[in-house]
């Protein structure tokens, strides 16, 4: 089981803000985390592509195994590497957590998180609208190790407390918002239910962004990210990412080293590029979103819209209350079979179809070919993945442009 460490991180920043300056989310995404003074005078963070690093003599290696070196140094590549510090520190500081550990991947951090800490005989809750890799890695993997998962309704809080297993409870898991109906989960509560019965929260914030929503303000214990998507946002790369408190973030690390589930340095320095246009990028995604919601809500060929950001989304009034924007995804569903919705999707001219988003390019996907198309159309049913489902992630294009795109492609239905 992952325990927390007293010892303070080598990840520790030598940052441009100390906290009391407060920096709004813009500066924090540029400058977060950073070190003002780099090797060589360097503006950006070096690429330090190298997988071991040396040792001048036993002196200094004993400075290093004794806790003396400061918080630069590193020893091999699959337990540090300098420039994937310097992305880990600016999540950090965006997500205003204590410190952050990245991973190869967004399911690699959250797989990572519950296999370091959950024992044999132990027991998890989870949303029913959580990402569909998360389920199955918790009611498949996580069982064959004797770890049980309880999977409730988004949004029934009442059924999450009555999940709860007095001793052998150790996580509640959710997404927020969640893949592909944008849920949205009321932070709130659910951390004050992780409060009175001790058991840690966790929420994947991927769709969220740390512009959108930053759930540790709520009183959330750990915020997972699929750095693959928005923090990166150029669709270049695979990574994910952990935010929490200093003690847990450590053991977590130290857990990765391990598992050995580590970011290499290019890609590192590809993510902490990406998350300096982080506010921009996603503030241009929260309009073009909230527009295409808008246009495709009173259009005749649309049989429903879900997204956070209409008054008639089930979640609005919490979006409302706890995000600062509602995302870059539209889910909708089309009047018209799985043929009809097809055609719709192949005469869209701008966005590729593609999984994933979050990327500045826009990519559209029928959920029931691209991620279910191995389900039968029951279990799709029981899973609410319906033949007409479209989800659409907004790129950076001009919100005009994506707009004719829709009202042309409409037309073929």
């Amino acid at each position: 089981m992952l325990t927390q460490r007293s010892t303070i991180s080598r990840n520790r920043p030598l940052t441009v803000f100390e906290a009391s300056t407060a920096p709004r989310i813009s500066t924090r995404a540029v400058h977060g985390g950073t070190e003002r003074r780099k090797p060589h005078h360097a503006l950006t963070t070096p690429v330090y592509q190298t997988a071991t690093f040396t040792f001048a003599d036993t002196a200094e290696l004993l400075e290093y195994v004794e806790g003396r070196s400061g918080p630069a140094r590193e020893e091999y590549g699959r337990y540090g590497n300098p420039t994937l510090s310097a992305a880990e520190r600016k999540i950090a500081a965006l997500d205003g957590g204590d410190d952050a550990v990245l991973f190869a991947s967004g399911m690699a951090a959250i797989t990572s998180v519950l296999l370091a800490s959950l024992p044999t005989g132990t027991h998890i809750i989870m949303t029913d609208d959580c990402y569909r890799r998360t389920r199955q890695f918790s009611e498949t993997y996580l069982r064959r190790l004797g770890i049980e998962t309880s999977v409730v309704p988004m949004g029934d809080y009442e059924a999450m407390e009555a999940a709860i297993q007095p001793g052998k409870t150790r996580f509640i898991v959710s997404e927020s918002p969640t893949n592909p109906y944008l849920r949205v989960a009321d932070l709130e509560r659910i951390a004050d239910i992780g409060r009175r019965y001790r058991i840690r929260t966790m929420i994947d914030s991927t769709f969220a962004t740390p512009v959108n929503q930053r759930a540790l303000e709520w009183g959330i214990d750990l915020v997972v990210h699929s750095a693959t998507k928005y923090l990166a946002g150029h669709n270049d790369l695979l990574a994910g990412v952990v935010v929490g408190k200093g003690g847990f973030i450590q053991a977590l690390r130290d857990a990765r080293g391990v598992f050995g589930s580590v970011v290499d340095p290019q890609n590192a320095f590809l993510l902490e590029r990406g998350l300096k246009t982080l506010a921009l990028r996603v503030r241009q995604q929260n309009a073009t979103a909230q527009a295409v919601a808008e246009f495709l809500e009173v259009h005749s060929k649309i049989e429903r819209v879900w997204y956070p950001g209409l008054p008639s989304h089930p979640d609005h009034a919490i979006a409302v209350a706890q995000m600062n924007g509602f995302g870059g995804v539209v889910s909708f569903e089309v009047k018209g079979t799985r043929e009809e919705t097809s055609r719709f999707v192949d005469a869209m001219r701008i966005p590729y179809i593609a999984p994933s988003l979050g990327g500045v390019e826009s990519l559209i996907e029928q959920p029931a070919i691209i991620s279910y198309y191995d389900k039968s159309p029951e279990e799709r049913a029981a899973l609410g993945i319906k033949d007409n489902l479209v989800r659409f992630s907004v790129g950076i294009e001009d919100t005009e442009d994506i707009l004719s795109d829709l009202e042309q492609a409409l037309t073929v239905i």
